[in-house]
């Protein structure tokens, strides 16, 4: 019988959910923020000051409603009257606020950007990691999954399709990719790339491979059918058979 592989299980990481990555939250100290210095650009320190004084008497205010003791907004706008105040009585005579040079302002920006590239790349990467899983289980229904060579990235595919299903293990998958990792197959070419799936799939598929790979050294040209036992043994023992796969490989470590 087919056994659940729980997502958090072994050291493999769970791939991106489909769909759209969350959305920023709404931040009323930021939005507080960005007012007063839309309204304090081209203000000079007379100006400012004034401003801020007008900030207090509002905080004043609001401290007396009680509907108003939560509200970030408001402590928000009063700190950064009183950091662009203290900007300016730092500033040559004269100088007039511009956000665009206020180094506190860039820092913002720069992180917001970097947030958003993050947020937009995490998106490709779902959307890339969907229309995969797609491809596989087309594949799958035309039968010729076996024949396919994996790519960078199709641990994470298994995630997705092991999410689609319920997170029950797609036996056909795990051995598509143990048989790939056991041959150097695809993006397993590269020996980074196999180190790496130490990190990115189950032990089951792990144990797997190796014994394949144990076992093509000693029974050369040995039929895939006749290796069957072994995706059997690996997910219902993955214990047990990583303890064989590492016998196996001490007993003929030559050529690893």
């Amino acid at each position: 019988m087919t056994r659940m592989w729980p997502p958090g299980g072994g050291t493999h990481r769970p791939s991106t959910p489909r769909g759209a990555a969350p959305r920023e939250p709404v931040d009323p100290a930021r939005i507080g923020r960005r007012i007063v210095r839309r309204r304090a650009k081209g203000m000079d320190a007379g100006a400012v000051a004034a401003a801020l004084e007008d900030a207090r008497f509002d905080a004043r205010q609001a401290s007396r409603h009680e509907d108003l003791a939560g509200d970030a907004r408001g402590p928000a706008q009063l700190a950064e009257w009183e950091r662009i105040d203290q900007l300016l009585a730092a500033a040559l005579p004269g100088t007039v606020y511009d956000p665009d040079t206020d180094v506190v302002v860039q820092a913002e920006l720069a992180a917001d950007a970097a947030a958003a590239a993050a947020r937009e790349a995490e998106l490709r990467e779902a959307a890339r990691i969907a229309a995969r899983a797609d491809e596989l289980q087309a594949l799958r229904e035309l039968g010729t999954l076996q024949k396919t060579e994996p790519r960078t990235g199709d641990e994470a595919v298994r995630d997705e399709l092991a999410r689609r299903a319920g997170w029950y293990v797609q036996a056909d998958v795990d051995d598509w990719l143990a048989h790939a990792l056991a041959g150097r197959r695809g993006h397993y070419r590269d020996p980074a790339a196999r180190k790496e799936a130490a990190g990115l799939l189950p032990p089951p598929v792990l144990a797997h491979a190796a014994i394949l790979a144990e076992l093509a050294r000693l029974v050369p040209g040995a039929d895939i059918d006749q290796l069957a036992f072994v995706g059997r043994l690996a997910t219902a023992e993955p214990e047990a058979a990583g303890e064989l796969a590492a016998l196996l490989t001490r007993a003929h470590p030559e050529g690893r």
